[in-house]
């Protein structure tokens, strides 16, 4: 994407956040020439085409409007390069995932990507339909796509039958014939964050060493600048201290990488970490990455190097007339589904979870799920809990969006005991995850450790949950393969499938008492 050179450091003083800069000593030397090259990237943008969101009072978001910016940003510097950093798609509203999110690639594309890597999501439907969508072909619902014209990579995700990468670890882009090596990696908890079936037949390898296993392949190919995109964790606060799972990678990669971009939490990052330059955009399109480094043209090595994290307001900036058309089109193809009214609210419910862990919103999908599925007790995951919902009417694409993964439910026979353990397995080493339920009440003392924390367990009618006792269970496809590190669920046996939880929560609503009025109850105390 080499366009006419206008200075890269030509900033508009509205959009500047906060720079970090990394000059280091050893590679600077005032005598030689510098190309500027200018990397502006993307996480986590879960296929939100259409979504628009507030940051500092303003609105922020949308396709269209990410795009005026990038646009405008490249119109800087001829020497720009656009990269993703994973999560791209999964999750997503139903304007994109009914099309199984073919139009963020499309999005993509006329955007002139230059490179990308994988997220977790991106494995939500299994790595053959992750090659459909990076390499093109067809599927029953959408026919034939004909993919990304701009390449993938991961380095740590292989085949287990002969241990060969899926993608190419790593691309090459050469700027005005200065060579720049790109490797991507993926987060190695994907297994936990994704149906167990869908990535079966592939091992996730240690980021770091699958880094520096490529770094050294680049290295005698003489490529000295070299960039990482990681669909890893990190995050800089506000004391500007950089942490996370990313900074410990940086502590243990080559030194001849420069930059490493972040994503899969979804934060601001934007800091450096032992001479590496480690940056992250929130997610959604709210915001992108504006990396600028320069490349000595002797050397070919990076010799500076800042970041920007720039917010994509939409006031004072008009949206991209290419992308507005191709919301516009894929907003037609999907109208007649979203738009069908199913219910009304009287309140909004929220995913957003009280001290003890209990939210609106959670308690209303479990028990859109118990009662779909006619058992005792519901059990659901709040990850898989993907959006608000509105007072007032309900359309049929507002429920989408708030459970878009199509996990079919599973009812299970499970003893007291059994629940006891699952309960217990919210809190796993340093990370908690709360599982939203129905027809049951706990307590649980979080000065107790790992595995003791849960306390007394009564079914909503008050009457005590005994542990030689078996009670009827519903859960998800996602948990009763083991996500989120919920093990216990592989040990049930005779599991009976049922709907998919969209249906359950559709029909919950379509005979719900209207207005629906769902609050948080108490089901779950945090006693201590």
């Amino acid at each position: 994407m080499l366009k006419k050179v206008i200075p890269l450091f030509v900033l508009i003083s509205t959009l500047t956040v906060s720079t970090v800069t990394a000059a280091p000593a050893n590679k600077y030397n005032p005598g030689n020439h510098y190309l500027d090259v200018q990397l502006l990237g993307i996480n986590d943008f879960h296929g939100q085409l259409t979504t628009t969101s507030v940051m500092d009072g303003k609105e922020v978001g949308r396709a269209d409007y990410l795009a005026a910016y990038l646009h405008q940003r490249e119109k800087q510097n001829s020497n720009t390069l656009l990269v993703n950093v994973g999560d791209s798609v999964g999750g997503s509203p139903p304007i994109s995932a009914l099309l199984q999110d073919e139009p963020v690639i499309t999005m993509f594309n006329k955007l002139g990507f230059d490179v990308g890597t994988l997220g977790n999501h991106e494995f939500d439907e299994g790595v053959d339909e992750l090659k459909r969508m990076i390499y093109g072909g067809y599927h029953p619902k959408t026919g034939d796509f004909e993919g990304a014209n701009f390449p993938y990579i991961c380095a740590n995700v292989v085949n287990k039958e002969n241990n060969q990468p899926i993608l190419p670890p790593y691309v090459i882009k050469k700027v005005k014939g200065v060579p720049i090596g790109f490797i991507g990696v993926v987060t190695t908890e994907t297994p936990r964050a994704v149906l167990p079936s869908g990535v079966s037949s592939v091992r996730f390898l240690d980021e770091a060493a699958s880094i520096n296993k490529y770094v050294k392949e680049l290295k005698k190919k003489g490529i000295k600048a070299i960039v990482v995109l990681n669909h890893v964790d990190g995050t800089t606060n506000k004391d500007g201290v950089t942490e996370g799972k990313l900074a410990q990678i940086a502590e243990n990669v080559d030194d001849e990488v420069d930059v490493m971009f972040g994503a899969h939490n979804h934060e601001y990052m934007n800091g450096i970490v032992d001479g590496k330059l480690l940056v992250e955009a929130y997610s959604y399109g709210k915001a992108f990455a504006d990396v600028d480094i320069k490349i000595d043209r002797k050397t070919k090595d990076i010799v500076e190097k800042k970041a920007e994290v720039v917010k994509t307001y939409h006031h004072g900036i008009k949206p991209d007339p290419q992308i507005k058309k191709l919301i516009e089109q894929n907003e037609k193809k999907v109208a007649p589904l979203i738009n069908e009214i199913v219910g009304q609210a009287a309140n909004e419910m929220t995913r957003t979870q009280n001290e003890s862990g209990e939210s609106s919103l959670g308690n209303l999908i479990a028990d859109a799920q118990r009662t779909e599925m006619n058992t005792q007790i519901a059990l659901t995951n709040s990850g898989g809990i993907r959006n608000d919902l509105n007072s007032g009417e309900i359309t049929w694409g507002e429920l989408y969006s708030i459970q878009p993964f199509g996990n079919q439910l599973v009812n299970m026979r499970m003893t007291g005991k059994d629940i006891r353990d699952v309960l217990n397995q919210q809190w796993q080493q340093g990370q908690t995850y709360m599982l939203q339920i129905s027809g049951m009440k706990y307590t649980w003392d979080q000065n107790n450790v790992n595995g003791q924390k849960v306390q007394n367990m009564t079914l909503a009618s008050g009457e005590p949950i005994v542990d030689t006792q078996v009670y009827t269970v519903t859960t998800n496809s996602f948990l009763s393969e083991g996500g989120d590190g919920f093990t216990k669920f592989l040990e049930m046996k005779n599991k009976e499938p049922g709907v998919n939880d969209l249906d359950a929560l559709v029909n919950y609503v379509k005979k719900a008492t209207k207005p629906m009025n769902t609050h948080i109850e108490g089901r779950i105390q945090k006693v201590n």
